[in-house]
């Protein structure tokens, strides 16, 4: 059996987000995707930070996707079908063969709409014709080592927000592992040695060479997808399935 110190539940924008700071932070991260994120429906993405006019949903996706892999995240397209506590965290049990099982010390559980696979933990509330996980504001659950993000912890239904709880989420699992990199501030050289100090745990001083270097990477990165549109178009919602 398989094993990994955080599996995340769900490959959308949450999920995704989560799984981007557990394995910045050095956690062994598995992402187990087994429909893809419901913001492939949209039309256009608005009111994202960043992108003055808004970008193709399916551009921020594969950009997003691309971006985790690089922080070493594994992603695996299968459909979880159980998630049962054990002594030494959860057995997470998948639709797949390849493998079907994976020992995780830690779940974040973000696959709205999909609550069945963890079966009657003490977590899950349905209210409305709609299943939640239930979570305070850091995305800890009841259930020790079990975690909730976005729409499936009942935040708004925004991508934007639905970014920034997994961030808060992942950075919660990071903490609880007590893992040394979490902070994530890159700042100039000497920005904190020039003043006598350490640099922080989770910070990094670059010098104007590395940030160049950084900073042609990134433009690098970005060129192929923002250079041209994408060809293809929203995916229609399962219910309109069969007028398509």
């Amino acid at each position: 059996m398989d094993e990994t110190d955080v599996a995340v539940v769900g490959g959308g924008v949450a999920g995704l987000t989560a799984a981007l700071f557990t394995a910045r932070a050095g956690l062994d991260t598995v992402v187990l995707d087994g429909g893809g994120s419901i913001l492939r429906r949209n039309a256009h993405l608005e009111n994202y930070p960043g992108y003055p006019a808004g970008i193709n949903p399916r551009t921020y996706l594969a950009m997003l996707d691309d971006q985790v892999r690089r922080t070493g995240v594994q992603r695996r397209e299968a459909r979880v079908h159980a998630v049962d506590p054990s002594d030494d965290g959860f057995v997470v049990a998948c639709e797949s063969d390849d493998p079907d099982q994976l020992r995780a010390t830690r779940v974040v559980a973000a696959s709205w709409a999909d609550t069945e696979y963890l079966g009657d933990l003490p977590a899950v509330e349905d209210r409305d014709s709609k299943s939640f996980v239930l979570a305070d504001d850091d995305g800890r659950t009841k259930v020790d080592g079990l975690y909730a993000a976005g729409r499936l912890a009942d935040r708004y239904h925004q991508a934007i927000v639905a970014a920034g709880d997994g961030a808060r989420t992942g950075i919660t699992v990071v903490h609880d592992a007590d893992s040394e990199f979490y902070h994530d501030w890159v700042v100039p050289e000497g920005y904190f040695t020039n003043r006598g100090r350490e640099v922080p745990m989770g910070c990094e001083e670059v010098d104007s060479e590395e940030r160049a270097q950084r900073e042609r990477a990134s433009l690098d990165a970005l060129a192929p997808y923002l250079s041209e549109a994408r060809g293809d178009g929203p995916v229609s919602h399962p219910s309109l399935a069969d007028e398509d």
